[in-house]
C-alpha cells in the first residue's frame, strides 16, 4: 500500500501461475495477459517477476485505489466523533487513522484486495474464449476471471507479501531482541499481522510476566524442606495459584479491552466479521435473517420461526457434543486407561520414557482422526459466522485433547495416590509435549524451506514458505489453533497437579519465554506472512482457560485430601474439613473475582461513554436542522388567498 505523499511501492499481495511452454500469438486471447490487465484496470499496480518454475504477479495498491474499493464494501470505520459509519472515500479526513498513521489496517486492506481482485468479472454480455499454452478456457459473462483460473489450475495460489522493511525492523526489536524477553512491540505487531496475531501475543507475554510469582513460589518449596509445615505451607501454595489465576484472567479482560479501544476495534463488529482467506470463505448453512426472508412471513410467524430456528440449532450443537462426549469416553478412554495401567506396572524408568514417546506418538494420529470426525460434524450447524464455527471446533477438539493429556495423570493419583509416580509423570510430560513439540514445530518448517529455497528469487522464496496453518482444520482456523492448544494444556497441567509438582511453573515460564521469541522467528522468517483474523478476543480459549480454574481446584483439593489422610480413613477431622471449606471459599472468591474487578478500565468506559454523548447530540442537532429546514420548505409550498388579495404562508 502506498499512502499519499509516499513514494515506495510496497506489494502486499502475490499470484501464482506457471510458466507458459508456448506465448500465444494474441496477447488478447491471452488468460494471464488478460489477468494481469484487469488487475491494472481496477486500479492496482502490477509487477510480473519469473522465478524457476512459475510466474509471480505482485500486486500492490495505492491508497485511493483501497479507498474507493472500502467504499464499494461497505465497510465502516470508526470517526472523530466516535461512532462507526460507513467509508467514504471523499470524506476520508473524517475517519480515524491507525496507531501507525495509516488509514487503513492490515485486515482492511487485505479485505480491499480480496475484493479487487476477485471482482474482475467478464463485464461483456458474450463468453469469452482464452488461451493458455495451447488450452482454451471460457470466460463466461459476469464470471469471476481469477476465480475460473483457479478453477482451471492455472492460478495455483493467492498469498500475502512480506514487506521486507517492516519485516526486518520486527525482527530486530522483536524476535531477535535478547535483552527484553517479555516486553513486545504490540502495536507493531497488529498493523503487521492482523488484529488475532496480535492478541495472541498480548496474551502470552502479559501471562508470561505474571507467571514469574508462582515460578519463584514452586521454586521455593522445591528448593527448601519445610518438614512438618509441608502440610501448611502447600495448601499456602493451592490458595495463592488459585487467586493468581482469577486475578490473571480478570486483568487480561482489562487489557483486552484496552487494546481494542486503542485499535479502534467494535468488539461486536470484529468478532462477527468473521475469516476470509483469498479465494474461500467459510458462511454458515443458513443464517436466521436469510431464513426470515426467504419465509417473508408476518410478525407473528417471524418470532415462531426465529424461536424454532433457536433450538433447533441449540439441539444440533447438543447432539454433536453428545457424539463427541461418547466417542471419547467408549474409544479413547479404553487406551489411556491401558497406557496409564502399563506405565504402573513397568518398573524400568527407561522403557517407561519410551512409552511415553510412543503413546504420545500414536495419539497424534486418534486426535487427526477426532478432529476430521468434529469438522464433519460442525458443518451441520447453524453457526452464524465463521468464529462461531471455529470456536464449535476449539470445544471438540479440545476434548480430545483433554482426555489424552489428563486422564493417565487422573489415574495415577486417583487410584494409585503415588505423589512420585505422579510427579514422574507430570516431569516426562513437560519435556516431551512441549520441548519436543517446539523442536519439532520450529525446525521442520525451516529445513523445508531451506531445501527448496536454493536459487529462488526473493518472491519464489515467499512462495515456498509454509503456510501458518492448523494442524486439524485449515479452513476455519491457523497456526493460532496450535498456539493456543499448547498453552491451555500447559496451563492445565501445572494448575490442576501444582500441590503435586509445583516447580513446574518455573518450568513453564522459561518455555513461554521460548515460545515468544521462536513463534516469532517462525512468523517473520519460516512461514508465509499469514492471512488476517478480524477476531480481537481469544474467543473460546478463555472459557477453556476458565474451565481449567475450576478443575483445578477440585483436583487439587483432592490431592491435599490424600496427602493428609495417607492411610485412607476417610474420616471428618479438622485437617480434612479445612480442606473441604476451603475448596467452596475458593470457588466463591473465584466467581466473586469476576464480578468485583471491572473487565473496562475506567478510561476506556470514559471514552465510550463520551463518544455516544458527542455522537448523540451531533445526531440532535442535525436532525433538528433537518425537520426545521423540512417545515419552512414545507410551509413555502403550502399558500392560500386572504379576502384583501394577499397571499399567507401556512
Amino acid at each position: 500500500m502506498t499512502d499519499a505523499g509516499d513514494e515506495q511501492i510496497v506489494y502486499e499481495i502475490a499470484v501464482v501461475v506457471p510458466k507458459r511452454n508456448l506465448k500465444e500469438e494474441n496477447e488478447g486471447c491471452d488468460c494471464v495477459e488478460v489477468l494481469v490487465n484487469e488487475l491494472r484496470d481496477v486500479g492496482l499496480v502490477v509487477e510480473r517477476v519469473l522465478g524457476l518454475s512459475e510466474e509471480f504477479i505482485k500486486l500492490a495498491a495505492p491508497l485511493e485505489t483501497l479507498g474507493k474499493a472500502a467504499a464499494k464494501l461497505q465497510m465502516k470505520k470508526p470517526t472523530h466523533i466516535g461512532i462507526d459509519l460507513q467509508f467514504e472515500w471523499e470524506e476520508v479526513e473524517a475517519f480515524v487513522r491507525q496507531p501507525d498513521g495509516s488509514l487503513f489496517s492490515w485486515c482492511e486492506r487485505f479485505q480491499c484486495y480480496h475484493y479487487l481482485i476477485y471482482e474482475t468479472v467478464n463485464k461483456k454480455n458474450s463468453d469469452l474464449t482464452l488461451k493458455f499454452d495451447g488450452k482454451e478456457i471460457l470466460w463466461e459473462a459476469g464470471e469471476s476471471l481469477l476465480q475460473r483460473l483457479e478453477l482451471e489450475g492455472i492460478v495455483k495460489q493467492v498469498f500475502p507479501l512480506h514487506d521486507e522493511t517492516k519485516r526486518r525492523k520486527l525482527l530486530r526489536s522483536w524476535a531477535l531482541n535478547c535483552w527484553d524477553l517479555t516486553s513486545q512491540p504490540i502495536d507493531e505487531i497488529y498493523a503487521y499481522f492482523g488484529t488475532k496475531i496480535a492478541v495472541y501475543f498480548a496474551f502470552l507475554g502479559m501471562y508470561t510476566r505474571w507467571m514469574i510469582f508462582p515460578a519463584a513460589f514452586g521454586l521455593i518449596l522445591q528448593l527448601i524442606d519445610f518438614g512438618s509445615l509441608k502440610l501448611l505451607v502447600l495448601p499456602a501454595f493451592f490458595i495463592s495459584i488459585v487467586l493468581w489465576a482469577s486475578l490473571f484472567f480478570q486483568f487480561w479482560k482489562r487489557k483486552n479491552a484496552a487494546l481494542s479501544a486503542r485499535w479502534h476495534l467494535n468488539l461486536s463488529v470484529s468478532t462477527s466479521q468473521g475469516y476470509k482467506s483469498l479465494g474461500r470463505e467459510w458462511s454458515s448453512l443458513q443464517s436466521s435473517m436469510e431464513l426470515i426472508k426467504n419465509l417473508g412471513i408476518d410478525k407473528t410467524e417471524e418470532k415462531k420461526a426465529f424461536q424454532r430456528y433457536e433450538w433447533f440449532t441449540y439441539l444440533k450443537r447438543f447432539r454433536n457434543d453428545a457424539m463427541v462426549i461418547l466417542s471419547i469416553i467408549c474409544l479413547q478412554l479404553p487406551f489411556e486407561l491401558a497406557y496409564a495401567h502399563l506405565y504402573e506396572v513397568i518398573k524400568s524408568d527407561i522403557v517407561k520414557f519410551g512409552l511415553t514417546a510412543v503413546y504420545l506418538l500414536a495419539i497424534q494420529y486418534f486426535t487427526k482422526i477426532g478432529g476430521k470426525i468434529s469438522i464433519r460434524l460442525i458443518k451441520y450447524e447453524n453457526n452464524e459466522n465463521t468464529e462461531y464455527w471455529a470456536n464449535s471446533l476449539v470445544y471438540k477438539v479440545f476434548g480430545l485433547y483433554f482426555m489424552q493429556s489428563y486422564i493417565g495423570i487422573f489415574y495415577h493419583a486417583l487410584l494409585h495416590r503415588n505423589f512420585l509416580t505422579l510427579r514422574q509423570v507430570l516431569i516426562q510430560r513437560l519435556i516431551l509435549s512441549e520441548v519436543l513439540e517446539n523442536l519439532w514445530e520450529n525446525s521442520l518448517p525451516f529445513l523445508k524451506y531451506s531445501y527448496k529455497k536454493y536459487r529462488a528469487v526473493r518472491v519464489e522464496k515467499e512462495y515456498l514458505k509454509p503456510t501458518y496453518s492448523a494442524s486439524i482444520c485449515e479452513e476455519l482456523e491457523d497456526g493460532l489453533f496450535d498456539d493456543f492448544l499448547e498453552l491451555a494444556l500447559q496451563f492445565g497441567m501445572i494448575m490442576m497437579f501444582a500441590c503435586a509438582f509445583p516447580p513446574a511453573f518455573t518450568f513453564s515460564t522459561l518455555n513461554n519465554i521460548t515460545e515468544i521469541k521462536t513463534d516469532a522467528v517462525k512468523l517473520l522468517a519460516m512461514m508465509k506472512r499469514p492471512a488476517p483474523r478480524a477476531a480481537s478476543t481469544i474467543g473460546a480459549w478463555l472459557n477453556i482457560f476458565q474451565f481449567l480454574i475450576l478443575m483445578s481446584i477440585c483436583t487439587n483439593s483432592a490431592l491435599l485430601v490424600w496427602l493428609y489422610d495417607q492411610e485412607g480413613k476417610w474420616k471428618i477431622e479438622p485437617g480434612l474439613a479445612a480442606i473441604l471449606i476451603m475448596e467452596h471459599v475458593l470457588l466463591l472468591i473465584k466467581f466473586a473475582f469476576s464480578r468485583f474487578v471491572p473487565e473496562e478500565p475506567a478510561w476506556v468506559r470514559a471514552n465510550r461513554m463520551k463518544n455516544a454523548t458527542q455522537a448523540h447530540d451531533m445526531c440532535s442537532k442535525q436532525l433538528l436542522r433537518t425537520i426545521s429546514g423540512g417545515e419552512r420548505a414545507f410551509g413555502r409550498l403550502i399558500q392560500r388567498k386572504t379576502p384583501d388579495k394577499t397571499n399567507k404562508t401556512e
